[in-house]
């Protein structure tokens, strides 16, 4: 397994990481002791979940109770931000709420330390300021040693570096934002923004909410049990005849170089420079072993730019 720097820091993470998304949730607490360990088994070190995930907090407490004495042996993230409660009390970037989200996380996580703590999403009612040096705080606590945002605007990523710098406080040293073959908006504004502040980019829905696994065929009957069978949002999202033929251009491109549509998705995030680690989900320990190995194309600077001709 390939060990990265998160941007421009010392954090070191696996090139290929576990999105902790489906556990307590689509994948029960037990069920996720099988994926976690095949995550370890694999040299997977970045392991990244949230207080919201697993219908509000099931995802870290399945982490905390699996991981066991191999907690120390990987990088371990979580986020806030989300709403926790029906009200939207237990949600933002106020001094108040974190103080009481990074305790709770602690708690369900069964840990002294979160290693990346991410800020999920934008919080317009509070000063991006305040956020900071909350986070400054528990990083000087012990309690998070570095910290991260998640879907902010690319202008509010270098507002943030410019108060964290302006300021003296601590810096976001990623961003965990979409990216993929068939989800390129970030490589306008958000890409250069990482490059120029030395930020890394951890991408979700490497596969397009799996368009880009290979399972699915176009015109197909959907399976009850897949994403896009339940989930009609996300079908109508991405079932779209612009993605279907890119799938179709990337699949053939992939063939031919004897590779399969899986690698190839893995494989071109892997190569852009400004990525650190591949977030991607699990729910069979199977899939781990796939992830992992779908990273290991090195694509050449000739087929980069072919690659970019077909998704144009």
């Amino acid at each position: 397994m390939e060990i990265r720097n998160l941007g421009r820091s010392g954090l070191k993470v696996s090139v290929v990481g576990l999105g902790c998304n489906n556990f307590g949730g689509r994948t029960g607490i037990e069920e996720s002791r099988a994926v976690i360990h095949a995550a370890l088994d694999h040299g997977v070190t970045l392991f990244d979940s949230a207080d919201i995930y697993g219908n509000r907090g099931g995802s870290e407490v399945a982490l905390g109770q699996w991981l066991g004495s191999r907690r120390k042996d990987i990088v371990l993230a979580s986020k806030f931000g989300m709403a926790m409660d029906d009200e939207g009390r237990k949600a933002g970037g106020s001094r108040r709420y974190i103080m009481q989200a990074v305790e709770d996380s602690l708690r369900r996580l069964k840990t002294d330390w979160i290693d990346l703590y991410q800020f999920h999403r934008p919080d317009p009612a509070t000063p991006i300021e305040e956020t900071l040096r909350a986070l400054g705080d528990l990083i000087t606590q012990g309690k998070v040693r570095y910290i991260g945002c998640s879907n902010m605007a690319p202008w509010a990523v270098v507002d943030a570096r410019w108060t964290a710098d302006t300021r003296s406080l601590s810096s976001f040293i990623c961003a965990q934002d979409e990216y993929s073959l068939l989800h390129r908006t970030p490589e306008a504004e958000l890409i250069p923004a990482l490059r120029a502040k030395g930020m890394g980019l951890l991408p979700y829905y490497p596969l397009a909410s799996g368009l880009l696994s290979g399972k699915y065929t176009k015109g197909a009957a959907l399976s009850g049990d897949t994403r896009f069978g339940k989930d009609a949002r996300s079908r109508d999202r991405y079932m779209t005849e612009a993605n279907w033929t890119r799938v179709d251009k990337l699949d053939a491109f992939a063939r031919a170089h004897g590779r399969d549509l899986l690698t190839l998705a893995f494989s071109w995030l892997a190569a852009q420079d400004v990525v650190s680690s591949v977030i991607a989900g699990a729910t069979r320990p199977e899939q781990i072993a796939a992830n992992v190995a779908a990273a290991s194309w090195n694509l050449t600077p000739a087929e980069l730019a072919e690659i970019d001709a077909l998704t144009a």
